[in-house]
């Protein structure tokens, strides 16, 4: 398996002020692992983030390694975990696939940092990108939001909703407008950059109902169709080695 993730920082003080920071490709196979950061790394002050991603003290440098670096690797439940395969199972993975694929799905969230990762979105054969990701702040719904959110089932499809100007966030509708909860930041700065043409389908893949956390609780299919878009490709998104 081949494929790019990058590292985001958010702000001290406003959730929703974050940028790029680094980005990580890999070869599971060879296996192989590089980490540059980022244009957006430069922005970390005026945003309030702290630098630097840990272990990659200098900022125009290419590390390269045969081993996961410790930020990520800290970021993946350990193999030897005997809850491991319930784990995956819940992102909708095979329990057979390297721990790291999760990091595509559950964004290695940590109390200790301000720190998520997020993949690159690629475009498939149909022209399509198709990402999956967890619905987020569901802890600020209503009662009856809530209760909606309980009552989802697979294969629901949803409605994604831009609230700008007020607030660079997109909120995840059901077919019975029902706020059920926002998408991560990385999805919403797509959509609110691409032209307004842009076409977006949203599905549930999975519900993981209690005792499971709240935040880890809907699993959200979205498949996008961008025209006049390359997404992931703006200044914050290259490197500066």
């Amino acid at each position: 398996m081949r494929g790019t993730l990058f590292i985001a920082g958010r702000s001290y003080d406003d959730w929703r002020r974050w940028a790029p920071l680094g980005r990580l490709d890999l070869d599971l196979e060879r296996p192989w692992y590089r980490f540059r950061h980022v244009r957006g790394s430069e922005r970390a002050e005026e945003l309030r983030i702290v630098l630097p991603v840990p272990g990659f003290g200098e900022m125009r440098r290419s590390y390269e390694s045969r081993c996961l670096f410790p930020v990520f690797q800290n970021r993946v439940m350990n193999r030897r975990r005997p809850d491991l395969p319930d784990y995956l199972r819940r992102m909708d993975l095979s329990p057979s696939v390297d721990p790291i694929q999760a990091l595509w799905v559950d964004g290695g969230y940590r109390v200790t940092d301000h720190l998520n990762v997020f993949p690159k979105l690629t475009r498939g054969g149909d022209g399509s990108c198709r990402c999956r990701f967890f619905v987020h702040r569901t802890r600020h719904l209503s009662e009856g939001g809530r209760r909606r959110l309980d009552a989802l089932e697979p294969g629901e499809r949803l409605h994604l909703t831009p609230e700008l100007p007020d607030s660079p966030t997109v909120a995840i509708h059901t077919r019975d407008s029902q706020l059920i909860g926002w998408t991560p930041m990385f999805v919403a700065r797509e959509i609110t950059v691409a032209p307004a043409s842009a076409r977006y389908e949203a599905r549930v893949v999975r519900v993981n109902r209690a005792p499971w956390p709240s935040s880890l609780s809907v699993l959200v299919e979205m498949r996008s169709w961008w025209e006049n878009h390359e997404p992931m490709s703006g200044e914050d998104f290259q490197p500066l080695a």
